[in-house]
């Protein structure tokens, strides 16, 4: 049981509160247009090149790591499951954002990646992204949409999530490798949480 009070956090560690949200019927949805010349694209099968460069892009201001330091085997099984659904923002080629939608859990489905790269950013592609994941898990059998945040996230991602129709069901402490440190990732990074070197 953890016990009331201050904890210290390792050097070299990171340390978030999690929250769990979830929707149990489909939320409305505020109308939104692609942003201009962006397109809603599925792309099947995706390769783990292609989706760690996308996670980057999308995720490294957050220090996003799960997939970066996940075990090539273990990524691969996730990426060609017919049940995980991978989508992005296409404009001339480039790629502007990450949805994943997770169907393995059974009447279920986890919003497991979701964001836009920087440039998108405040031009309504989040809103429609979300209106998107919304229509695209409840077009499936399930009883119950869920996705979780945390405080390395971007700051605006819980109450984004609350305004999309989530509701906050749970949540945790979770410890982890600084990835600025334990991964090589650029120690200018997320700023607004500091590094401390073991």
């Amino acid at each position: 049981m953890l016990r009331d009070g201050l904890h210290d956090i390792p050097p070299g560690k990171v340390a978030m509160v999690v929250t769990h949200l979830e929707m149990t019927r489909p939320a409305p949805t505020r109308a939104v247009p692609v942003p201009d010349g962006w397109m809603l694209t599925r792309i099947q099968s995706p390769t783990r090149a292609w989706y760690r460069s996308v996670f980057t892009a999308v995720g490294s201001d957050w220090l996003w790591y799960g997939r970066m330091t996940m075990p090539d085997a273990d990524l691969d099984a996730i990426l060609s499951d017919p049940d995980v659904h991978v989508y992005t923002l296409q404009r001339d080629g480039a790629d502007g954002a990450l949805l994943e939608l997770d169907f393995r859990g059974k009447g279920a489905c986890e919003l497991a990646y979701f964001g836009v790269t920087a440039p998108l950013i405040g031009t309504g592609a989040g809103r429609y992204l979300m209106n998107m994941a919304i229509d695209l898990a409840w077009s499936a059998d399930i009883s119950r949409f869920h996705v979780h945040t945390c405080t390395i996230d971007s700051p605006q991602a819980l109450g984004f999530y609350q305004r999309s129709g989530f509701v906050p069901v749970r949540q945790q402490i979770e410890i982890a490798d600084d990835p600025r440190i334990a991964h090589g990732y650029d120690r200018g990074l997320a700023p607004h949480i500091p590094v401390f070197d073991p």
